[in-house]
């Protein structure tokens, strides 16, 4: 593909409008509302999402996660020992980005970055399927391996370990939490008038100011 092949591919989105009297006072809310509306369209991995992190040098790093929980934050696991678990370590804060192409939509989301607490990332765990659990053990998250030969043993070497009995969290398996401060919901328009939502808080326990943005 040659580079003015990209620079000719654009789309007019053409869906209707998006104003502040159409959110919820709550963003958490307005976020429920909009991910209904988008797994109804695209239910396989509907729940993924971009999350950026930045190591202790601002060096940034982005990857697509699956959403695993909404309450007063946005939830994901992962392995502690990984790319992001050790960015989150030294630089507790992240973005998050939902992108609903198929009904011009996204969602961004800045914030602090908590652990999740042990009890509730062994309930996630232990709901996982048996696979999965054994893949949490095979696999040193994001370092080097010679071969997929060498993972695959790895695998088969975690599946006789634990054959006949449930599967323990492996101990650098964790969980981590986006306390946002600002989260955006942008629809797109017609010749790129795009509406732009945020919502905006000082701190944890402020109330929410909500603002539209330009495009």
């Amino acid at each position: 593909m040659s580079a003015d092949d990209l620079a000719a591919r654009r789309e007019d989105y053409s869906s209707t409008g998006f104003d502040r009297a159409d959110v919820a006072d709550d963003p958490f809310e307005q976020f429920q509302r909009w991910y209904g509306e988008w797994l109804a369209v695209e239910p396989y991995d509907a729940n993924a999402m971009a999350v950026a992190t930045a190591d202790a040098h601002g060096r940034p790093s982005v990857r697509f996660v699956l959403l695993k929980g909404v309450d007063h934050g946005f939830v994901f696991f992962t392995n502690a020992t990984s790319h992001k678990g050790r960015d989150i370590a030294v630089n507790p804060q992240a973005s998050l980005c939902f992108g609903w192409i198929g009904v011009q939509r996204q969602v961004r989301v800045t914030g602090v970055v908590e652990p999740v607490v042990d009890e509730e990332v062994d309930a996630y765990f232990a709901s996982r399927p048996r696979g999965s659990q054994l893949g949490a053990w095979a696999s040193n998250q994001s370092r080097p391996t010679p071969d997929r030969a060498a993972l695959e043993q790895r695998w088969s070497d975690a599946e006789r370990r634990f054959a006949g009995r449930d599967v323990p969290r492996p101990p650098d398996w964790g969980g981590y939490r986006v306390i946002p401060d600002e989260i955006e919901f942008w629809q797109g328009r017609s010749s790129r008038l795009h509406d732009r939502i945020v919502y905006r808080r000082p701190a944890p326990d402020a109330p929410w100011e909500i603002l539209r943005l330009m495009p």
